[in-house]
């Protein structure tokens, strides 16, 4: 039954994932179901891991795995080869008291800081006419759902509201990735601002640039899901009481990084402008192969079931037959990945032993056009033929550069005249 608002109009809201789906899509879901194994909880795509996906769009094993919901960490795990970055449980939980910290008081700390930092002359928040909406819902569909509501009601009631972890969703090859801000703003103009909370301090008004960069990232995510909510309620038309007409929604394209200030426990925020990040991550996700053509591709009874055992911490598959399964899907390893992905390792292994040119980074291999492995670039540096150019500018600048060190070293190699020996 669709929803309705006080005055009888029906609610714009996203149509779950599930509603009226096409039989083919039920089929891929089966699918990927039997490719985690029939035991298996899928493990939820969050913005971090979708953000990594945007950025190596070319990876047809990330896609596959995080669209069937395989736990890439217990997969690595079961491997031999476990990640090299996770967050420690202290860490985790010294975040989530800051968090709380931050949005005690139906948010009041918060929206003070984002109205400070926007200082665009607009009234300032008051905590006690600040809305808080309940976002509960059974499923991340039916949290989906409610979450747009909520969206257009405080759009639509011109005042601030603060969303506590709403719930939106993005397609992603094909297949929907729910994901959980820390916080969305709305503001009584109806615009909507994304808020990350990080644990990471600013020092001196300053914090890590690399962590802020992978924030920007994570919050981009947002940002363009949140577009879709946007663009799906269109114009706010309601107007009795007071709210206002003609108000259409948008996002935001500043984000509010929240941190601690210095070293303490004080909360402190920056705005960060996202338009770079929210433009690549399009592009990208655009550029993903969808699942169900990697999926068709695979060899007949592949799947990703690590059989664990009742207390399911202990993956009983046979490595071989794991191995086997990972590699029937390419992937596309670079050095970033080792900051990003769970398989990093493995898939550095395999990239090392075949010798491609992809272990040293993407930029060498951009470099070197079609010499795709590291013994082909040697064969072509150290190759005999002279100086003479031979039309491939990767193969002539490699000669070049095997002369020159060749030069280099002889030089090196002859005693300085004049010194005593």
């Amino acid at each position: 039954m669709a929803a309705t608002a006080a005055d009888g109009k029906p609610v714009p809201v996203p149509v779950p994932a599930t509603a009226g789906e096409p039989v083919r899509a039920t089929a891929l879901r089966h699918q990927l179901a039997e490719l985690r194994g029939p035991s298996a909880v899928p493990h939820p795509m969050d913005a971090r891991a979708l953000a990594a996906l945007a950025a190596n769009p070319g990876c047809r094993r990330r896609a596959l795995l995080d669209g069937a919901g395989v736990d890439k960490g217990a997969l690595a795990r079961a491997l031999g080869a476990p990640a090299p970055f996770g967050q420690s449980q202290f860490a985790h939980q010294r975040g989530n008291t800051f968090e709380a910290h931050v949005k005690a008081d139906r948010g009041a700390l918060l929206t003070r800081l984002l109205h400070e930092r926007l200082a665009d002359g607009s009234a300032a928040p008051d905590p006690d006419t600040t809305a808080t909406p309940e976002l509960t819902a059974a499923g991340p569909q039916g949290r989906t759902a409610r979450t747009a509501l909520a969206l257009r009601e405080a759009t639509s009631a011109g005042r601030w509201a603060l969303l506590d972890h709403p719930m939106v969703s993005l397609d992603v090859a094909g297949s929907p990735a729910f994901l959980e801000p820390d916080a969305v703003v709305v503001h009584p103009d109806g615009s909507w601002t994304v808020v990350e909370i990080k644990s990471f301090p600013m020092v001196d008004g300053a914090a890590d640039p690399a962590k802020v960069g992978a924030a920007a990232r994570q919050s981009a995510v947002y940002a363009l899901a949140l577009e879709r909510i946007a663009a799906h309620l269109g114009e706010v038309t309601e107007g009795p009481e007071g709210k206002q007409e003609g108000v259409r929604a948008r996002v935001r394209h500043q984000v509010l990084l929240v941190c601690p200030k210095d070293f303490s426990n004080l909360p402190t925020a920056e705005l960060v402008d996202v338009r770079k990040q929210l433009a690549v991550t399009r592009r990208q996700l655009g550029r993903l192969t969808r699942i169900e053509e990697i999926a068709a591709a695979l060899p007949e009874g592949t799947t990703f079931d690590l059989r664990l055992t009742e207390d399911g911490q202990t993956a009983t598959r046979p490595v071989g037959e794991l191995t086997a399964a990972v590699e029937s899907v390419d992937a596309a390893y670079a050095p970033e990945c080792l900051s990003t992905c769970e398989l990093s390792l493995h898939c550095r292994e395999r990239a090392r032993a075949a010798g491609a040119v992809e272990s040293l980074g993407r930029g060498v291999r951009g470099d070197l056009g079609g010499l795709t492995t590291v013994e082909a670039v040697l064969a072509a540096a150290l190759e005999s033929g002279g100086p003479e150019p031979t039309g491939d500018p990767a193969v002539d600048t490699l000669r070049r550069a095997a002369a020159l060190r060749a030069e280099a070293l002889a030089t090196a190699a002859r005693p300085a005249e004049g010194v005593c020996r």
